[in-house]
């Protein structure tokens, strides 16, 4: 079992190479009416990569992991469901791309939500960005249908992921880049030891870290990368206010959430946000310590992450 919603323990390099006359290709042969679009790259994620499409749309073609193409198709059955009663922008899948002799995989056409990822613009209106995500995530974690299905690798009760959690803490303790490593298992401990979630699983978006958040001019305004579509524990997704926010803004979005989460959901959470920060900074970090891929920017806020939640208990 893979460490709580992260991707780290299934890092591979990309095995697919995907250009713009790809990109173009494909259209032309499923989708002529749009072939004759601008192409441009929009963003490389850890399992897709993002195409602008003409000023409105984009391609997103998954790049690594077989994993992700059964995800793809869920979000594109799903999200264009759940979107309309969303209150942020998403990207509404509009198109569905079939394998084929050029690319052996499926693929999507969505709308194209304007902003910069948080990773590379933070959120630093805190109040703002709290209280929408709160409303966001509202809205979301509504009764999932029953064929909806936990996370790969988040949802569910916490102790599943004990084994992941430990290798990751192992490895980011090993490094030297985590300062208080008991302060750090004491946090999942608590959280594992809490009750566990009794309620029908909720819908979920099951990967809000900083890159697949939004900003513009420090405010939230647009939630992306629905790949991870699940259903499980609410508090997996509440998880993103300590990596996401300011410092002191966690508090004000579990307090505009609804209905108020409960302590041991809040506990719940603080684990789930712990094992992400662990992820994000061994990511981060990857390129200056040699492991394969590496995403600089995901570091600072998952070290910001990891302070907020060894400094400051509920």
């Amino acid at each position: 079992m893979a460490a709580p919603g992260l991707p780290l323990l299934r890092m591979t390099h990309a095995e697919i190479e995907i250009t713009a006359g790809l990109v173009r290709d494909l259209l032309r042969e499923q989708h002529p009416d749009l072939a004759d679009l601008p192409v441009r790259l929009g963003a490389r994620g850890w399992d897709n990569q993002l195409w602008r499409l003409g000023d409105d749309l984009a391609v997103r073609l998954p790049w690594q992991g077989r994993a992700a193409d059964a995800l793809l198709r869920n979000e594109h059955t799903w999200l264009p469901v759940l979107a309309p009663r969303l209150p942020l922008p998403v990207p509404v899948p509009q198109r569905l791309g079939e394998p084929s002799a050029r690319f052996p995989r499926p693929w999507i056409v969505t709308t194209w939500v304007p902003g910069e990822p948080a990773d590379r613009a933070p959120i630093t209106r805190g109040a703002q960005a709290a209280t929408s995500l709160a409303a966001f995530l509202t809205a979301l974690h509504r009764p999932a249908p029953e064929q909806v299905t936990i996370g790969r690798d988040r949802g569910g009760p916490l102790a599943d992921y004990s084994e992941g959690f430990a290798r990751l803490l192992a490895a980011a303790t090993e490094l030297g880049l985590v300062p208080d490593p008991d302060a750090v298992r004491a946090v999942w401990d608590d959280a594992v030891a809490a009750p566990v979630w009794t309620g029908p699983p909720l819908w979920l978006h099951g990967d809000l870290h900083p890159a697949n958040v939004l900003t513009s001019d420090g405010a939230l305004c647009g939630v992306v990368d629905f790949g991870d579509l699940c259903a499980g524990d609410p508090a997996w997704d509440l998880a993103a206010a300590w990596s996401l926010l300011p410092d002191g803004a966690a508090d004000r979005l579990h307090a505009a959430y609804r209905p108020s989460p409960d302590a041991a959901t809040l506990r719940r959470a603080r684990g789930c946000a712990v094992g992400r920060a662990l992820s994000g900074i061994l990511i981060g970090d990857a390129g200056v310590h040699g492991r394969p891929g590496g995403k600089p920017t995901w570091g600072p806020p998952a070290h910001a992450a990891l302070r907020r939640l060894t400094t400051a208990r509920r």
